[in-house]
């Protein structure tokens, strides 16, 4: 294990930066309990010539806590539900996947 991968073990295992969280499969019955990071930055879309800003929802999953997230999985945490829309994208180290979310 590196540096940063202790580094980012250390950073999930902190209560005030991640939570609990359950996925569930979208294709098959399989669940797991993770760690999640959760980010709500705001996105500027430009449509011709306006500016719209809308709220968004990303998670960040260690890889190695949920190998192989798709599209349509569904993101539990608390009593809030949320399906990962988009791929998946890992960081540069292959340590992180950062999931773009909607409400369910």
């Amino acid at each position: 294990m590196n540096v940063f991968a202790a580094a980012m073990d250390r950073i999930f295992a902190n209560p005030s930066m991640a939570v609990v969280a359950l996925w569930i499969s979208g294709t098959t019955s399989e669940e797991s309990s993770i760690r999640v990071i959760r980010r709500a930055p705001d996105r500027i879309t430009e449509f011709g010539a306006a500016r719209l800003m809308s709220d968004t929802m990303v998670l960040d999953v260690r890889v190695c806590d949920l190998a192989d997230p798709r599209t349509g999985d569904l993101i539990v945490i608390g009593t809030d539900s949320f399906t990962i829309q988009g791929e998946p994208v890992r960081d540069s180290d292959r340590l992180i996947w950062t999931l773009d979310l909607r409400p369910s």
